[in-house]
């Protein structure tokens, strides 16, 4: 097989959680180029139509599945339900991350539980029922996204951390329980992509001096430099690659 054909996802089916706009989108976008149809997910399902015509568009294949993840239930019976419609599933892509930047002390244990069940219990909950379906098949990708927070941690952003690197110990138990069966687990750290999310603190030319000094190349992350990543992990070539946390982040997180 021809290297650049080892990277083609004709005739697989994909689930992106979060996809309807930012580095899902182009996750999404990456995976619909590559040949999968892809399923976008999210709470909007106007954003999701939106995003689905933007896939379809350009030539590539996609539908939508509107449900939160936090809600575990719906994201096992989202699922189940593209399960039956397509009759495969082949990569799951974790993409969905909520953010709530305060101090330890700050946190209720109820906010605790919110922050874990959107960031990592979702996770969970959908690998455990997209590697069932994956096993049957005996192949399938498996991808979180987490961060590069996910090896470190800061003042004032107590809780992420613990969901981040709680994801990253997620990838690697898949890795190990479900590599025998075909199914690779991996995970893309991003670092700092000026996304819709961060249009305003992007903007700003004190954090934009800070970026200059702070990443290696200088700059921000585009959005659309996710994708690669997310290609290499969900197709054959990268079929050895398992339990590995990939970070893209233009170098920040060696500098000292």
């Amino acid at each position: 097989m021809a290297i650049f054909d080892r990277f083609s996802l004709v005739g697989r089916v994909a689930l992106v959680t979060g996809s309807g706009r930012g580095l899902g989108l182009q996750m999404a976008k990456a995976l619909a180029e590559a040949g999968a149809h892809v399923v976008l997910s999210g709470r909007s399902g106007d954003m999701l139509e939106q995003a689905v015509a933007f896939i379809t568009g350009e030539g590539g294949k996609a539908s939508a599945a509107a449900f939160d993840v936090a809600d575990l239930d719906a994201g096992r019976e989202a699922i189940a339900r593209l399960h039956a419609d397509h009759g495969r599933l082949d990569i799951l892509i974790n993409n969905v991350g909520a953010r709530d930047r305060r101090p330890f002390a700050a946190f209720s244990d109820a906010d605790i539980l919110n922050l874990i069940q959107t960031d990592l219990l979702s996770a969970i909950a959908l690998s455990r029922k997209a590697a069932d379906i994956m096993k049957a098949q005996g192949h399938g990708r498996l991808i979180s996204v987490t961060s590069i927070i996910g090896n470190m941690a800061r003042s004032g952003d107590a809780i992420y951390p613990v969901a981040k690197q709680g994801l990253t110990g997620l990838v690697r138990s898949l890795a190990v329980e479900y590599g025998p069966f075909g199914v690779t687990s991996n995970a893309i750290a991003p670092g700092m992509f000026a996304t819709e999310t961060n249009a305003e603190i992007s903007a700003n030319p004190d954090m934009n001096a800070f970026m200059r000094q702070r990443v290696p190349l200088q700059r921000w992350g585009r959005p659309g430099e996710i994708a690669g990543a997310a290609l290499f992990l969900a197709s054959d070539a990268g079929s050895f690659v398992n339990g590995h946390v990939l970070t893209v982040d233009g170098g920040m997180s060696i500098q000292m």
